[in-house]
């Protein structure tokens, strides 16, 4: 065999970004490298691998989608290698394909990435960013190994590892009369302009909320992209819900947003590590869950105020006559 499984990867990566630029940014390593190892793939194969157009970047030759699904099996059984020999010898080593929902993922991934490789040296964390349904998908389709996102909708093949509950609040922007309130509730809020976060099942959990009130809002606007949804907000276009709570309170263009608590009694979220079903969990699998565990909680999320620090500020906020400052009941 005269090739390697580093250019195998490098095979993938380029196949499932459609480009050498992409490929080079995913696996880290420079794109002349990824450009020399699928040259000696394709003349060592003996077929050609992609078609180049300068416009579009690669696609797959026939061969080279028959490739992939071989290459990806091969990587998988050399990792599960690597997991073996960590189960025989009590070390934490090997790939793991970590996938975060997309909101959480800015705050979360990073640090707890960063601190699950620092503990475990010899494991590697590849990130994944995508709404609840692809990382269903990418489960199930064995694209991931495992998840953290939300306890929204959670088919009875998958197991959830709930670490702490996220409640929703009132994003609104900090110039705005809103801003002023220490609480709002759903009625005084159905008339407001809401920019919506329009992510699968995300999307049906803020609805339903009015639904269940019987109320119905004034969409203004839909955006799949949080970071889009906080700058319009900070810019006055509206408010919006949300459970994630970023310990910075600006937009990306400067402008700043105000947290407001939803007054009355609505489903938390809930977030969770998330796997599939199954008898026996790699190693490197369980010992991940259990960093989650001891990582994760009510007391600290990664990036994000925790909860329990939220309702101290809250209950520290209340003034001697039992109301909030700038709440208009106690005007």
């Amino acid at each position: 065999m005269r090739y390697t499984l580093r250019q195998i990867e490098y095979f993938i990566a380029t196949a499932e970004t459609g480009s050498i630029t992409l490929a080079s940014e995913r696996v880290n390593i420079s794109q002349p490298s990824i450009s020399t190892a699928i040259a000696h793939l394709e003349e060592e194969l003996g077929t050609q691998l992609f078609i180049r157009r300068h416009a579009q970047g690669l696609s797959l030759t026939s061969a080279g989608r028959l490739l992939l699904v071989e290459a990806k099996q091969l990587i998988e059984q050399a990792e599960h290698v690597y997991s073996v020999a960590s189960e025989v010898g009590e070390r934490v080593r090997g790939q793991l394909s970590l996938g975060c929902f997309i909101t959480l993922a800015p705050m979360v991934m990073p640090e707890l990435s960063h601190s699950f490789t620092s503990t475990y040296p010899e494991s590697r964390i590849v990130q994944t960013v995508a709404d609840h349904e692809q990382l269903l998908e990418r489960l199930l389709s064995a694209e991931l190994d495992v998840a953290i996102t939300y306890d929204l909708l959670i088919p009875d093949e998958f197991e959830f590892l709930p670490l702490a509950s996220l409640p929703p609040h009132v994003v609104v922007s900090e110039a705005g009369p809103l801003a002023r309130h220490s609480a709002v509730s759903l009625q005084e809020l159905a008339r407001e302009p809401l920019i919506l976060l329009d992510l699968p099942i995300s999307r049906e959990y803020f609805l339903s909320m009015f639904m269940k009130e019987g109320l119905e809002p004034n969409i203004a606007s839909r955006s799949t992209h949080q970071d889009v949804i906080r700058t319009m907000v900070a810019n006055g276009y509206g408010y919006t819900l949300a459970n994630v709570r970023p310990r910075c309170e600006l937009a990306l263009d400067g402008r700043r947003v105000s947290r407001v608590r939803l007054s009355g009694d609505h489903r938390p979220m809930v977030i969770g590590v998330l796997t599939l079903s199954q008898s026996r969990k790699p190693r490197l699998v369980t010992v991940f869950e259990e960093h989650c565990r001891r990582f994760v909680s009510d007391a600290y999320i990664p990036g994000m105020v925790a909860p329990v620090m939220e309702r101290r500020t809250f209950l520290g906020q209340i003034d001697g006559d039992g109301s909030l400052p700038g709440d208009g009941s106690s005007s």
